[in-house]
């Protein structure tokens, strides 16, 4: 069949990006799924720093590529080993399919799935195999999703089965955001009620984690960011405190302010100073998350005694630790019980056509998180 996409020819493409145009809007041939495999309509994807680091050559990515993985939608054909989903079942997508059968699924951490990072690397499906064309030639998938066309078909273990009475555009904001936000709370840092928790990077990721920490019930919630009006918007969603961390005494003031420093620190920022910064806002016996996806070739520097004489610890948190088909159901209850309110992520929406003008927005930081709807 044919769909209409987004498609990315070429990486890095210089900004801006309403003027170098790097996703050209096509149609291309779509092959029908495989026996593990849906065709999905594609209701509403997300802008997501991790798009936008493969159009700026941040992380290099095979091309041509349809972009986009933080998305939702509605089944239109099941492949014949799938017997648990049926045509008109809503989906949301999860960026990381899981095998199940490798060593990290089998101990319940399908963020870490080996044949699934092997698929995403080389922009395929778990399967292996392609589904996209265009011109006879291969079009890769990105993160088993290519959530920003009409149609799609991606592999059984990347989609999580929703409720029909959560609207679309809300629920793709779970695929990754919510996801890895909440999820680097919950089940990296696994918060407390009464803890501490600082975030440092207030895009889509880490106002997730500020509203997972509430929801956690932590009780002093240090918000950080480069820009003014997100740590207004931090505020209102219920950060505690507020630090710029363009101040040259941001650590100091954390520090002070949490009697020496928050039990878990959250970096967001993808960022290696913010890494740093968050690290030394941690208290003695805390815990730092990296949460943020560095270009490749950053480095970090941290007092290497401190992790002995402080008994510091730091650990990555990929998708939040997440295992989606728990997870997912239990954010959505969350947010439909008014715990998470994650609709105030949401900046604006807007057509597929003007997704190199939103990814200039989201480049600029000008919004959390722009939703295309199709």
């Amino acid at each position: 069949m044919k769909t209409r996409a987004a498609l990315l020819r070429t990486s890095p493409v210089g900004r801006p990006y309403a003027h170098t145009r790097p996703l050209s809007i096509e149609t291309i041939e779509l092959d029908p799924p495989g026996p593990d495999e849906l065709l999905v309509k594609i209701g509403a994807a997300g802008l997501c720093h991790s798009d936008l680091s493969v159009i700026n050559g941040d992380r290099p990515r095979p091309v041509p590529m349809v972009l986009g993985h933080e998305a939702a939608g509605t089944v239109e054909v099941v492949g014949s080993n799938v017997h648990d989903l049926a045509a008109g079942d809503r989906v949301v997508m999860s960026f990381m399919p899981s095998c199940g059968h490798c060593l990290p699924c089998a101990e319940g951490r399908p963020a870490l799935c080996l044949p699934g990072a092997e698929a995403n690397g080389k922009g395929t499906l778990l399967s292996g195999e392609r589904r996209l064309h265009c011109q006879d030639v291969p079009v890769n998938h990105h993160l088993g999703v290519s959530g920003f066309a009409d149609y799609s078909v991606v592999s059984r273990q990347s989609v999580v089965k929703i409720e029909a009475d959560l609207p679309l555009v809300e629920a793709a904001l779970f695929g990754c955001a919510v996801l890895t936000g909440v999820g680097a709370i919950v089940n990296t840092c696994r918060v407390r009620p009464g803890e501490s928790v600082a975030v440092v990077g207030l895009g889509g990721v880490g106002l997730a984690a500020l509203l997972g920490a509430v929801a956690a019930g932590a009780e002093r919630i240090v918000a950080v960011d480069l820009a003014e009006d997100k740590l207004k918007l931090a505020l209102s969603l219920g950060a505690t405190d507020t630090v710029l961390a363009a101040d040259s005494d941001a650590a100091e003031k954390i520090r002070l302010a949490t009697r020496g420093g928050v039990d878990h620190a959250v970096e967001a920022a993808g960022s290696a100073k913010a890494f740093e910064l968050a690290y030394h806002i941690t208290r003695r016996g805390g815990l730092t998350v990296s949460a943020g996806l560095a270009h490749p070739s950053s480095q970090i520097s941290i007092p290497a005694v401190s992790l002995v004489a402080e008994e510091r610890s730091m650990r990555g948190s990929y998708m939040g630790s997440c295992v989606p088909a728990r997870d997912i159901p239990r954010f959505i209850a969350l947010y439909q019980r008014g715990r998470l309110p994650v609709d105030r992520l949401l900046s604006s929406t807007g057509p597929l056509e003007e997704i190199n003008e939103a990814f200039d927005l989201l480049d600029q930081g000008r919004v959390i998180r722009h939703v295309i709807e199709f």
